[in-house]
């Protein structure tokens, strides 16, 4: 999966980056290579499924994709 980030300098220092295509994903370190890697982290458990969030109905399919 290739996902675009948006790095952004921060006013205290380091960068901000987060993740267009993902609404409130979001992270920040004080280097280009930290705020990186936080990002791939906060990905990983954005994506990531929390089997209480949702509970299909009677008669609904579903299936899960691998990207």
């Amino acid at each position: 999966m290739r996902l675009q980030v948006v790095l952004e300098p921060s006013d205290e220092g380091g960068y901000t980056v987060y993740v267009p295509s993902l609404p409130g994903c979001i992270s920040e370190g004080d280097s280009v290579e930290e705020a990186l890697a936080n990002i791939q982290e906060a990905i990983e458990l954005y994506l990531e499924p929390v089997e209480d969030d949702w509970v299909a109905e009677e008669g609904v399919l579903v299936r899960e994709l691998v990207l």
